[in-house]
């Protein structure tokens, strides 16, 4: 007879989504992303995409001590999304030290996926800026060469620094930058995936683009404003990064002030600070208050009875 009545521990609503699918729908969304990456800067952006996600699994495997490879998928978009923070061409030991770093420190230290405070990939990224940050940054760039698979890349400064790119130019990606930041089309079609599978919510990266904009918008004009959005870090930042589920409030509340939060530190990094771009650590900064966010935001219990001094 087949039992009519089961007895379990909860969670008792159960979501034919695993971690594995939602990472590879992440990895899914990046892929204009990466197919942009290839197509301005060759072959160069290729390899370090790959050197940065094999690290990545190979660390998160070690440590596991599994003989799965892939593993659940957020080691390979871990990789990836600390790939699409770097320059076209960085050395090798570079990208493969910011992944170790990523997975090692910025993940499994705290105990391993949903444990962790900070974004793994910006973790890796920041380690890196600090300790060798000539190889990340500076006032010269590879200038991307569409179909130019090949060909060496001149160098030009980038337009977070110059302020002289159009807006069309940075809307289509081909300007100077980091792997995942040239691109806002490539940017904007990845995220409309995210939206329709559902895993990410409108009020983070809604909070961090209006802010972003309205800085500019006082700072220049309307122009200004845009070119605040589309420049530099900002889509990949609000889109892929800040919208992390583990590392981001989880109250509808407290995902729209932690979109504001990071848009004005970044903000006033680049608009204050000594640095052009403040995406990476705005957002592991909001990280860190993330705890705090949500246990102001949390809504009132039905029936709750205050207590009595």
């Amino acid at each position: 007879m087949e039992r009519k009545l089961v007895v379990s521990s909860s969670p008792h609503i159960k979501s034919p989504e695993n971690i594995q699918s939602i990472m590879v729908d992440v990895l899914i969304a990046l892929f204009p992303v990466a197919l942009m990456a290839v197509f301005l800067f060759g072959f160069r952006a290729l390899i370090t995409m790959v050197i940065a996600m094999v690290a990545a699994m190979a660390t998160e495997a070690i440590i596991l001590r599994k003989g799965s490879f892939f593993g659940d998928g957020s080691a390979a978009v871990t990789g990836l999304l600390l790939a699409m923070t770097l320059p076209p061409a960085p050395p090798w030991w570079v990208v493969a030290i910011g992944a170790v770093v990523a997975i090692a420190i910025g993940k499994h230290i705290y105990g391993g996926l949903g444990n962790n405070i900070f974004n793994p990939a910006l973790v890796g990224r920041a380690i890196l800026f600090v300790s060798w940050g000539t190889h990340l940054s500076g006032s010269v760039w590879l200038k991307p060469v569409p179909f130019g698979f090949t060909a060496d890349a001149v160098s030009q400064a980038s337009p977070l620094v110059t302020h002289d790119a159009s807006l069309g130019d940075l809307f289509i990606g081909t300007v100077s930058g980091s792997l995942g930041e040239t691109s806002a089309l490539a940017l904007i079609i990845g995220a409309i995936w995210l939206f329709y599978r559902g895993h990410i919510d409108w009020r983070i990266p809604g909070g961090y683009i209006g802010i972003v904009f309205i800085f500019g918008l006082f700072a220049g004009g309307f122009s200004m404003g845009l070119y605040h959005v589309l420049a530099g870090g900002v889509l990949l930042g609000a889109l892929f990064m800040a919208t992390d589920m583990v590392t981001s409030p989880v109250t509808a509340n407290g995902k729209l002030i932690f979109g504001l939060g990071c848009g004005v530190i970044t903000m006033l990094i680049r608009l204050f600070g000594t640095m052009p771009e403040g995406v990476t650590f705005a957002i592991l900064l909001m990280n860190g208050l993330t705890p705090l966010i949500d246990n102001m935001t949390l809504p009132k219990k039905f029936g709750e009875v205050k207590k009595s001094a």
